[in-house]
């Protein structure tokens, strides 16, 4: 019986999850005792609840968001961004500084006065929380004959 950790496997990534949950955590309590964020209202609640989306990203090795993770996050989320969207979304987010976005990057984001495209997003889907489809106004009228 090999006692090596196949690379690919559950347990590997499920460990690699549970290590960039737990250096998420250490980032939301850097913020927590940050005298800058002090009078942010519900702000371990809403650490908790930033730290839940971004894990939600497909993070690389380092536990960031990169193109490949931000693309689809954004298809699952039905706003698919073009190539150069999503390289925007990403500069907006780092200051052009990276091509990746870190956890701080993220939560600096969220919690800016700026209103970043990604940001926008993130706060849209939290308003429609798990709406699958999000129609303007209300149902058009449906009668049987329009049934497929």
């Amino acid at each position: 019986m090999p006692s090596h950790q196949d690379p690919q496997g559950g347990k590997a990534f499920g460990l690699l999850k549970a290590q960039q949950r737990e250096k998420l955590e250490e980032i939301n309590r850097e913020y927590l005792e940050d005298q800058k964020y002090s009078d942010e209202e519900d702000l371990a609640e809403k650490l908790d609840s930033f730290k839940n989306k971004y894990a939600e990203f497909d993070l690389n090795d380092q536990g960031e968001i990169d193109m490949m993770g931000l693309k689809r996050m954004m298809e699952k989320l039905g706003v698919p961004k073009t190539h150069l969207e999503m390289k925007k979304m990403i500069a907006e987010v780092t200051g052009g500084s990276s091509d990746t976005i870190n956890y701080r990057d993220f939560v600096k984001m969220m919690l800016g006065k700026r209103s970043a495209v990604l940001k926008l997003v993130m706060l849209f889907e939290d308003k429609a929380n798990g709406a699958t489809c999000k129609p303007e106004g209300p149902p058009p009228k449906r009668d049987i004959a329009s049934l497929p």
